[in-house]
């Protein structure tokens, strides 16, 4: 499981929006050099993301909480962003090909075609919440004024 801890910044109905910033393990691991995650934390600049998770737990905002989600679900998540589109792409290409004789602006359109497909394929399945693709709360750090007193 793939956990980040981030704090409430808004409640909105049934669930929350969780903000979270990057960091980079980058000085613990051993492979620094030859690693994309170190640029692009250096790219990124540490900025800070908003994720919005069902509020399972009550969270309220300013609790510091932890989100998680399954490693299959990420890598099922990027399988469907990514490779059903290329395949998709492929597969128009190679259809438009072979359909318009070897014509190459009926191959580009089919590859054009396929791609859009695909998206549109992976967001269907991907706006399924039964899929399990959304992150949740795992844990929440009450902080609030009113608890303090």
């Amino acid at each position: 499981m793939i956990t980040e801890t981030g704090r409430v910044v808004a409640v909105t109905g049934d669930r929350v929006w969780v903000q979270t910033i990057r960091t980079s393990a980058c000085e613990s691991c051993s492979a620094r050099q030859g690693c994309g995650q170190r640029a692009l934390a250096g790219v990124s600049g540490g900025r800070a993301n908003q994720v919005l998770v069902a509020n399972s737990l009550g969270a309220r905002v300013g609790d510091e909480v932890t989100v998680a989600i399954d490693e299959s679900a990420l890598l099922g998540a990027s399988l469907l962003v990514y490779a059903l589109p290329l395949v998709l792409m492929v597969l128009g290409t190679v259809s438009g090909h072979q359909l318009s004789e070897g014509h190459d602006g009926a191959a580009m359109l089919g590859a054009a075609v396929g791609m859009a497909a695909g998206f549109m394929v992976a967001r269907r399945i991907g706006s399924n919440p039964g899929r399990g693709y959304e992150p949740r709360l795992v844990k929440v750090s009450q902080i609030h004024a009113d608890s303090l007193a």
